[in-house]
């Protein structure tokens, strides 16, 4: 079994607020579509509320909640590691978070050789 790094993790405050909206709304999800406004913030939407798309690249998993990103989001940020955060501020309008005065961010940080390597043996690149 081929081992490569994870291409999405989140910070102790992004996993206890994952926690917290799993207790009150049971499966989510997460979803990076990129683009203006709120499309440019990670978005938790209840599971059964939210259509996959063919074109969704499934990243995986942060607090037992799937994470996907759009394919030409996935293209652009392929060479990095996202890192969910939660900040001050409102949430998106429809994610999940909003109206706890905190939201969700993504932090990045490059893959070194040796992991894009890992990535493109393990064809997840």
């Amino acid at each position: 079994m081929s081992t490569f790094p994870l291409q999405v993790t989140a910070t102790p405050a992004a996993l206890a607020l994952i926690a917290e909206i799993r207790r009150e709304h049971g499966d989510i999800l997460f979803h990076q579509s990129g683009g203006c406004c709120d499309g440019s913030s990670p978005m938790c939407y209840p599971r059964s509320e939210f259509l996959v798309g063919d074109s969704d690249v499934h990243l995986g998993e942060i607090g037992d909640v799937p994470f996907y990103i759009s394919k030409p989001q996935f293209e652009y940020w392929k060479h990095t590691q996202l890192i969910i955060d939660v900040v001050e501020g409102r949430g998106g309008m429809f994610s999940l978070e909003n109206g706890r005065g905190v939201r969700f961010l993504v932090r990045s940080r490059l893959f070194s050789d040796d992991e894009v390597d890992a990535l493109i043996a393990a064809g997840r690149f």
